[in-house]
């Protein structure tokens, strides 16, 4: 019989909970030694097809989106907000803390999700959760859609920029949390604001990454 591993029991045994560094209102089960975390998640969930734990890290995009809807948050209020490849919920968290109607969280590791509800729950807010790739799906009725750190290679840039046009479409706003990753798709964005953010050195170039917020433009 394959092992199984409770995601719940992983995530609380292997993270602490901490404030993040630029939206220090909220609070997260972070790693406490990245590189320990990634190698321990390999060595115990990679036999099993889990992905390596993106979902313990607050990344860059993903602060930056967080501090400005802190900042901004009329920008939520009131409307049904999507967290696309959520990760630990950060966004989705900020969100809801800024008075957002709802929000649904999608990513494509179920680990991600668990993490995403045992944040919400430190933070005293609820979400829906999805574990799924939506990228080629019909896609879903809401107000506005955040994704942050979400162009960091060509395939799945293309896959979400496919999804931001449609989200547009249909009516979504969208706004872009994003260091300066690869793919960026730099001529559809209008900047909203600029950040330095503290980030995990041992993951990043840096351990400070310029970091801004943008709308996502319709072509």
């Amino acid at each position: 019989m394959a092992p199984t591993i409770d995601p719940v029991d992983f995530i609380r045994r292997e993270t602490k909970v901490k404030p993040v560094p630029h939206a220090e209102e909220i609070r997260l089960h972070l790693a406490d030694e990245a590189m320990e975390l990634w190698q321990k998640t390999e060595d115990e969930l990679g036999a099993l097809g889990i992905a390596p734990p993106f979902w313990a890290f607050a990344w860059a995009g993903g602060q930056g989106l967080a501090r400005y809807l802190l900042d901004t948050p009329e920008l939520v209020a009131g409307r049904k907000v999507l967290d696309f490849a959520c990760g630990s919920g950060l966004v989705g968290i900020a969100a809801m803390k800024a008075g957002a109607a709802s929000c649904h969280a999608v990513d494509i590791d179920p680990f991600a999700l668990v993490a995403s509800q045992l944040n919400a729950e430190l933070n005293g807010v609820s979400m829906t959760y999805q574990a799924a790739d939506i990228t080629g799906d019909e896609v879903p009725d809401l107000d506005i859609a955040f994704c942050g750190d979400v162009f960091y290679d060509k395939p799945m840039a293309d896959k979400v920029i496919s999804l931001l046009d449609r989200l547009l479409e249909r009516g979504t706003e969208v706004i872009v949390g994003d260091p300066g990753r690869s793919y960026l798709p730099r001529t559809r964005l209008e900047e909203l604001a600029d950040y330095r953010v503290p980030v995990i050195g041992a993951l990043e170039d840096n351990e400070i990454k310029h970091t801004r917020v943008f709308r996502f433009a319709k072509k």
